[in-house]
């Protein structure tokens, strides 16, 4: 609605219903360990060798990094306006229901939450892995990962102060581990590239012309994907002390420590491996650190991977929890949902993605996973054009921080994303259809939710 004011919107998010008391005790660091926690996971492990087979020349293989970096820091600028100018808890979807409506929050919301459910199930490489370096814990996988996701569940149940302090955690000792494996490769990498046999595997040949500019895409794409996250921040936007300054600080911040560490990794490896033993490798940090620390390597970095898993599926209970809540703020699921306990935590919300994150590890949702990847990246277009309608809509808002190169760096980042979109859809024809009719039937259970949550409030 045009010239709907701040205030306007702020009492219709949450008609006739307390949203209960998300505690307000969040900060900068945190910020930055929540999108470092779920940022940095098992991608960096598979992504490198997808690349490398597509694009085995040592300057494309870096330059898709670097592009991949660059869009997202020019969208972290539109995420940092959005995120300190609307600071409630809930994401992306908060961005996309104020500026398009509640039918284009829903579709981001519930493609977000589902999405971020899905993604806990790392969990169930963190008990492969432990099974390789316990061999008591192997053939144990869905009980072990199913007992994690759990265990973080009890433990965010106990209050915000949990969650954050077990999120802190892990991330430095994911940091930490990250840069010190970066550091051991640089120092020991070239004695042993020097000690290594001579690869025999055919370099796959550079593609030209159109395959290049095809080549080019999907590996943009596939850094993309492996680098979001990087604005989990905005999950907690009202729990944040001090939004207005300390969400633009955590998502640059998250920007830079996440694009800083996988360029690192990516070198290490070029370092270390020749070209064609990363093409196609689908264990690229193994292979690196099995040439470095020998019989040693592939224990250490297992137990590196471990810990950066486990601060992901934290950070994704917290970040499904959070969307959930808000969605049932807003009369766009059952209102009950968004009651939050003594600890600040949304209990039912907590509860009912701690399920739903089961599901995906006990079950087989390759499928869905795919389908629902269908929704990242038009999460991202929704949230950046988002920018643009409420910089037209709502001038007068307030805004504690702009975004730097407005409208440009929100234009770059609003057409890569579109062209991602495409990308997607030519690329992932099982997919994408499927994607598209969800997106259709969508419509009335949209509907029917908001019925329902509405005539619960109705006055007698």
């Amino acid at each position: 609605m045009p010239g709907k004011s701040e205030a306007s919107f702020t009492a219709n998010a949450a008609p006739a219903v307390s949203r209960g008391r998300l505690l307000q005790v969040l900060g900068m660091w945190f910020g930055m360990a929540a999108a470092i926690g779920n940022a940095i996971a098992a991608g960096i492990v598979r992504t490198p060798g997808e690349i490398a087979k597509s694009l085995p020349n040592a300057w494309l293989f870096i330059g898709v990094w670097i592009a991949g970096g660059l869009y997202a820091l020019f969208g972290a600028s539109s995420m940092a306006e959005l995120g300190a100018a609307i600071p409630r808890s809930g994401g992306q979807y908060n961005f996309s229901r104020r500026a398009l409506g509640d039918y284009a929050g829903f579709i981001v919301g519930w493609s977000d939450w589902l999405s971020t459910c899905g993604t806990a199930a790392v969990a169930i490489v963190i008990a492969e892995y432990s099974g390789h370096l316990f061999p008591i814990l192997a053939g144990h996988v869905r009980l072990i990962s199913a007992a994690l996701i759990l265990g973080f569940g009890i433990l965010q149940w106990r209050g915000i102060r949990w969650g954050s302090g077990a999120q802190l955690l892990t991330a430095v000792l994911k940091t930490a581990a990250l840069i010190t494996l970066v550091v051991a490769c640089f120092i020991l990498g070239a004695h042993a590239r020097a000690a290594a046999p001579a690869a025999t595997a055919p370099l796959p040949s550079v593609p030209a012309g159109w395959p290049l500019a095809v080549a080019i895409v999907l590996g943009l794409q596939a850094v993309v994907y492996t680098v979001d996250g990087w604005d989990g921040v905005i999950y907690f936007g009202e729990e944040v002390r001090h939004p207005g300054r300390d969400i633009p600080r955590a998502i640059f911040g998250s920007v830079f420590t996440v694009m800083g560490l996988y360029l690192l990794l990516n070198l290490v490896a070029l370092y270390v491996l020749p070209m064609n033993e990363i093409a196609g490798n689908n264990f690229v940090l193994g292979t690196v650190a099995d040439r470095v620390f020998g019989r040693f390597g592939d224990p250490i970095i297992r137990s590196i991977m471990i810990i950066s898993m486990l601060s992901c599926v934290n950070s994704n209970l917290l970040f499904s929890s959070r969307t959930l809540h808000a969605m049932s703020c807003d009369g766009l699921f059952f209102r009950r949902v968004a009651s939050v306990n003594a600890g600040g935590t949304p209990a039912l919300s907590l509860l009912l993605s701690t399920v739903v994150s089961l599901f995906f590890v006990l079950g087989s949702f390759e499928r869905v996973i795919a389908m629902l990847s269908f929704f990242f990246v038009t999460n991202y277009m929704l949230t950046y054009t988002s920018l643009f309608v409420l910089r037209l809509r709502e001038p007068q808002m307030h805004r504690a921080y702009r975004a730097w190169g407005y409208p440009w760096t929100t234009g770059t980042a609003l057409g890569a994303s579109v062209l991602f979109l495409i990308a997607s859809i030519a690329t992932d024809r099982d997919n994408a259809p499927l994607a598209l009719a969800m997106l259709v039937l969508s419509y009335p259970v949209f509907r029917v939710l908001k019925w329902v949550s509405n005539r619960r409030i109705t006055p007698a």
